[in-house]
């Protein structure tokens, strides 16, 4: 089975720098970024290393999902954004789970032995948020093993699996749509534990409270649409 990992970034120069002689180029058939407009020279970075960078025309985390999965050609896909949340050697891991036959592995930062950027925070907004979100989803959808994290992002899924789940949200809950549409169709979902680490430099892209209300849209959109 072929394997593509796929870069999203947009302004994280300080991250591709520091990340991208970590991550395992050489052990995947294909690796291709999708930039969502960066001007701090992170699209001219990647090009000098080779990697081949997509430009994306309309904004969005979802879109970007779309158009690096549309150009890509392996079997197996890992999405990663290399902003210092995500660690380079889980990108193996998830590979792994997939040639063994999951149809979707997430890096779980809530799962046994993972580790949230908030846990040595006495107040854990984001992380509380997540947990509300991924309860909500396997309450509702799931019949399959618990999912403890339905929103990270740092993932791989089969080729084919996108395909029939079809996600169609432009922005960041691309994430949790394709969780509960794999939930809804009884896909194989495998979580392995991740330790995040702290953002490299620079603001998130995703506001918390801002992000909570779109997440919050979509789950109503889920139930009652």
């Amino acid at each position: 089975m072929s394997s593509t990992l796929i870069l999203l970034t947009l302004n994280e120069i300080d991250g591709v720098r520091a990340l991208l002689p970590r991550l395992p180029l050489k052990a995947v058939d294909e690796v291709l970024a999708v930039d969502g407009g960066s001007r701090d020279g992170t699209r001219e970075f990647l090009e000098d290393a080779g990697i081949r960078v997509l430009l994306q025309r309309r904004p969005g985390r979802g879109e970007a999902f779309r158009i690096g999965v549309e150009a890509s050609r392996g079997t197996n896909i890992v999405f990663f954004s290399p902003d210092g949340n995500e660690d380079p050697v889980d990108v193996l891991r998830l590979l792994r789970a997939l040639e063994q036959g999951a149809e979707m592995v997430i890096a779980s930062r809530f799962a046994s032995g993972a580790r949230n950027e908030e846990d040595d925070e006495w107040l854990r907004p984001r992380k509380w948020a997540n947990q509300v979100f991924s309860w909500a989803a396997n309450r509702l959808w799931n019949r399959g093993p618990y999912v403890t994290d339905t929103i990270n992002g740092f993932r791989g899924i089969q080729r084919h699996v996108f395909k029939a789940l079809a996600p169609s949200s432009t922005g960041f809950t691309i994430e949790y749509e394709m969780t509960i549409r794999a939930m809804k169709q009884g896909r194989r979902i495998v979580e392995l534990p991740t330790i995040e680490g702290a953002r490299i430099a620079g603001m998130t892209k995703a506001p918390s409270f801002l992000t909570g209300l779109s997440f919050l849209k979509f789950l109503f959109k889920e139930l009652f649409v």
